[in-house]
């Protein structure tokens, strides 16, 4: 259904003119409202099923919700951060981030330059009010006023943006880091406007690692730089904050080296798959079970994926190639998680390569083998795994960087599950 017909259907239902139900439509669409969210706004203004008002509110942002339809707020302005985005067809540049007041904060979306920044007190009148990520979003759009308060408004929350890479959560706009670039890449992928070349990688600060996307790359961004780095916003990748630069993001080379931590943050696995995917973090637990898919596999030589009787999901049947790789159940008390180890690190636990995996197979006339001497090896025993984790509804994964023999008292382990346990 299109806005002229939701109109009339609006109008006919609550006794008002279609013109005016319209223009409401029109003003809420503008901003990015889906239609049907509109309507429902529309019939709150005009006394529908909600009870709403036709004047705005005006309310404290602690007590916005998405019911509201339009809301008048005082609040200061934590960040401000500016990106282009494919809207209906066009690229449209907005601005966003986040406000607040005394009793809490709220993110914003800005479709035009209302001329504010980072520290600024605003008196703001007819926002729009949408639901954004399950939280409720202020949207300002042609119907909007923004002026200055009178005075600045005083609240609890750091004002302007900068950030450690620990406190960076997906949704985060108009954030600062200074950061070490430890990878990075260039790419070519197919983009909304055709190929385009981005750089991704890895970079890191004293507090953690963070995979990182430039999309239009910056020519500061290379190995081994310290830089600080404006305005970028945080998405979600496999569970965990990935940072992005946009065009409007800037880049300076700092005249100090930033330092930058060498170890990954211990967790129960517990307290990591509630955290619902991290990026980097080391667990340290039992190895369980080496489960089936361990040791020797073959892989599609087009897309890597894991094959059985030569046959891949997406390329059909192929001629597969030999790898190693181990799938291990680590359980510390509090839970469990499936640590998925390379080839590089299966040929130091197995200890041989390919060859001596295919070697031993041959002889043995069996495949299983290798996976079986792997479950000699490790089930039973502790071990520290360091990677990046990912949870969804098929479990938890760690993609393993590191993993050794733990290192740690077994019994002060125990007792520290324990306490997990219990509490």
């Amino acid at each position: 259904m299109d806005v002229d017909s939701t109109a009339e259907e609006l109008a006919s239902a609550l006794g008002v003119d279609k013109p005016e139900v319209k223009a409401d439509l029109e003003a809420l669409v503008e901003f990015d409202v889906p239609l049907e969210e509109a309507a429902q706004s529309v019939r709150r203004k005009h006394g529908g099923s909600s009870g709403g008002s036709s004047t705005p509110e005006t309310l404290d942002i602690g007590d916005i919700t998405t019911t509201q339809g339009t809301v008048n707020v005082t609040a200061r302005v934590l960040t401000q951060g500016t990106r282009t985005i494919r809207y209906q067809g066009d690229d449209q540049t907005i601005r966003e981030g986040t406000l607040a007041d005394s009793t809490g904060t709220i993110s914003y979306t800005a479709w035009q330059d209302f001329g504010f920044e980072a520290g600024d007190s605003l008196v703001i009148g007819n926002a729009g009010v949408r639901e954004w990520e399950g939280h409720p979003e202020l949207n300002l759009g042609q119907s909007t006023t923004v002026s200055m308060a009178d005075e600045t408004l005083v609240v609890d929350q750091p004002v302007g943006g900068d950030s450690d890479l620990i406190d960076l959560s997906p949704g985060d706009r108009g954030r600062n880091i200074e950061v070490k670039i430890q990878d990075v890449e260039s790419r070519t992928i197919d983009g909304r406007d055709g190929e385009t070349t981005i750089l991704s990688g890895v970079l890191a600060d004293a507090t953690a690692r963070l995979p990182f996307t430039d999309w239009n790359p910056h020519p500061d961004i290379d190995e081994g730089a310290s830089l600080r780095v404006e305005d970028v916003y945080i998405r979600e990748y496999r569970g965990s904050p990935s940072v992005n630069l946009s065009e409007f993001s800037t880049v300076s080379p700092l005249s100090e080296p930033v330092s930058v931590t060498d170890s990954a943050p211990r967790l129960s696995i517990g307290e990591a798959v509630e955290a619902g995917g991290l990026f980097d973090l080391e667990v340290v637990g039992n190895v369980l079970e080496v489960r089936d898919g361990s040791g020797l596999i073959e892989r599609c030589p087009e897309c890597g994926r894991v094959i059985q009787n030569n046959q891949c999901r997406t390329h059909g049947e192929v001629e597969g190639e030999d790898d190693l790789r181990i799938k291990v159940i680590v359980d510390d008390g509090t839970a469990s998680v499936t640590a998925i180890v390379g080839s590089d690190l299966t040929e130091h636990i197995y200890g041989g390569g390919i060859e001596t995996a295919l070697e031993a197979a041959r002889e043995a006339m069996d495949k299983e083998v290798v996976a079986d001497a792997i479950r000699e090896s490790l089930v039973g025993a502790a071990y520290r795994v360091r990677g990046s984790l990912s949870v969804d509804e098929y479990g938890a994964n760690l993609n393993v960087e590191e993993f050794e023999a733990a290192s740690d008292d077994p019994a002060e382990r125990a007792t520290a599950v324990l306490s997990e346990v219990r509490q």
